[in-house]
């Protein structure tokens, strides 16, 4: 596996974006300058991330998700997190 960071990442395993060996190896977000637990999904390029709102699931029993917009950076798990500004 290479050392880059996916742009867009989701941890649903019925995405297109569903990539198994970066979430094996976990990926952290900080989303405005805050280190994030609970994100769905995130996408670099475009500033979102997507994370669930409680215990409320849609009609399809997915978990129902928020899209909140700002900066987000990803970085490994196993590394150090990027300096919070």
């Amino acid at each position: 596996m290479s050392d880059a960071l996916p742009d867009r990442l989701s941890v649903n395993p019925k995405s297109p974006y569903h990539n198994e060996a970066a979430l094996t190896r976990g990926v952290g977000i900080l989303f405005r300058g805050q280190r994030k637990t609970n994100v769905e999904e995130y996408c670099v390029s475009e500033g979102w991330i997507r994370v669930q709102a409680g215990k409320t699931l849609d009609r399809k029993g997915d978990p129902l998700t928020l899209l909140l917009k700002g900066e987000v950076r990803p970085f490994w798990e196993d590394e150090e997190p990027p300096i919070e500004s």
